[in-house]
């Protein structure tokens, strides 16, 4: 850290004098009693009588104006003295979690911010999903939380008496949620999309923009990324199932209605899909629908357009659902924003991705970064860099919004339904079988968010559980349970609500 250069003052500028400093200091240590004794006061049973207060007693007036003091917040010394209060035997509680992990898994536990325990948190690991929650980080911090993807229609001229001359364009903007009215509640998911985006809207926006006839073809053009469909490193069985194909313009996850499979072209898909709306409107489509983009030469002309949710919104998607697509979409788009007018491409969105972490401090050693979704078998992430970045957000935040909630939503919506913790931890899951389950790499099971404190607060916690057959819920349920439990003893003592002003 650099240290700050000291400034003379003249005596006219002189800050508040020692007598002053020595009775801040002074009055710390007596709100630290004050509020302990308020919450053991407060704990007195209801047949102990409070003896009435003296009736010469008068309340001094209220201030004018809330009290700011750069020194002292009021509002926060609830939270600081119940972390005091109650950490020292959470640490000690952690300390007994940590050794229940084998020497392929790591985990790391603070309290609002402060290290409380650990186990092989250095150690490079695979973590599944939970990569989701670095490139939402990365995402938010470079595009902004209220960034937008535009999927535009366009047409080489203008059309005349509402015919199109030659061919119409759907220009993928990487918006991922781009949806027809019917996927969202299709089933062909596990979990249906969530903050999508309409293509019908769109289809609709062309109608009321006059066009009745298409003379040429309707071209779906993904040139705002490179053409890299999948991401390398994934293991059998992952390509086309649990990702992929994905480009800048991709609808319903590369599907069309009435087709049985995802199609092999993204780009392709989209046309027809959007096609077959266009026709659904009494639009006249003269030709089949591919994959192509108009010439470069010349300016084109816009018919419409629609944006998508805020990224807030795009990144609840990715967390609560853990959408795949998703995450790799947000990588390629990291790059475009990096290098505007290059290819978005997955290599250069990763260096972006690798480039903040490194921004912010984050201990780079042994970590590689593959893909965005976690899929990949060659990602190694280290518990202690996942917790620093959880730490730079928090419940309230959008990541810690749009993580799953234990027994309530997403990915958690079926687990600790009958815990203590049930409705209120949050968790970015992570899952890789890798089979065969005898050999490596290992499998892998993980979780990771925050647990709330009642009054102000909350628990980071990171777990990535890498073996054999650790997948498997005999073996990860109990170390999973283990933690929540442990993590459900804090705090002990006073929560920062017992802590509050008595009302």
């Amino acid at each position: 850290m650099e240290r700050l250069a000291e400034q003379r003052r003249s005596p006219s500028s002189r800050g508040p004098g020692p007598f002053i400093v020595l009775g801040i200091f002074a009055l710390v240590p007596a709100l630290v009693l004050y509020a302990i004794f308020a919450w053991a006061d407060r704990r007195v049973g209801d047949s102990v009588a409070a003896p009435p207060p003296p009736s010469t007693i008068v309340d001094p007036p209220l201030p004018d104006e809330p009290l700011r003091n750069a020194v002292l917040s009021f509002r926060r010394l609830p939270a600081v003295v119940s972390r005091d209060v109650n950490v020292d035997g959470f640490v000690s509680v952690v300390a007994a979690f940590g050794p229940t992990l084998n020497d392929r898994s790591c985990t790391a536990i603070s309290v609002d911010g402060n290290d409380v325990g650990e186990r092989n948190k250095d150690l490079p690991v695979i973590p599944a999903s939970t990569q989701k929650i670095v490139v939402a980080a990365v995402a938010l911090d470079v595009l902004g939380e209220d960034h937008r993807f535009t999927t535009e229609v366009v047409v080489s001229e203008e059309p005349v008496d509402g015919v199109v001359a030659g061919d119409l364009v759907l220009v993928g903007g990487g918006d991922p949620l781009l949806s027809s009215d019917w996927y969202p509640m299709s089933n062909l998911e596990r979990r249906p999309v969530l903050n999508p985006t309409s293509l019908d809207a769109l289809a609709d926006s062309v109608q009321a923009a006059g066009v009745s006839v298409v003379g040429g073809s309707v071209l779906g053009d993904g040139s705002r990324y490179d053409d890299e469909f999948f991401a390398p490193g994934w293991g059998n069985g992952v390509a086309g199932l649990e990702a992929g194909p994905y480009d800048a313009l991709m609808v319903n996850d590369a599907r069309v209605l009435g087709e049985d499979r995802r199609a092999d072209d993204p780009n392709s898909a989209a046309a027809r899909e959007f096609t077959r709306l266009l026709r659904d409107r009494g639009i006249v489509v003269a030709g089949e629908a591919t994959a192509g983009s108009l010439p470069t030469a010349g300016d084109s002309v816009k018919v419409a357009s629609i944006e998508s949710a805020p990224l807030t919104a795009v990144v609840e998607e990715m967390l609560t659902n853990s959408d795949n697509n998703t995450a790799e979409l947000l990588v390629k788009e990291l790059a475009v924003a990096a290098t505007p007018g290059a290819e978005g491409s997955r290599v250069a969105g990763l260096d972006v991705v690798a480039a903040s972490l490194d921004g912010w401090g984050v201990g780079m050693t042994g970590i590689v970064l593959s893909d965005g979704s976690g899929l990949s078998l060659e990602n190694r992430l280290t518990c202690s860099a996942l917790l620093e970045v959880l730490q730079r957000s928090g419940p309230g935040d959008p990541i810690g919004a749009a993580l799953p909630v234990a027994g309530k939503s997403g990915t958690l919506v079926d687990v600790f339904t009958q815990h203590p913790v049930a409705g209120r931890l949050l968790g970015k899951t992570g899952t890789l079988n890798n089979p065969p389950f005898n050999a490596d790499p290992p499998a892998v099971k993980a979780l990771a968010g925050y647990l709330p404190v009642e009054g102000g607060g909350a628990v980071e916690y990171v777990l990535i559980l890498n073996g054999p057959t650790i997948s498997d819920q005999s073996e990860y349920r109990p170390i999973w349970n283990n933690l929540v439990d442990s993590l459900d003893m804090y705090p002990s003592g006073p929560t920062p609500a017992e802590l509050g002003p008595i009302r």
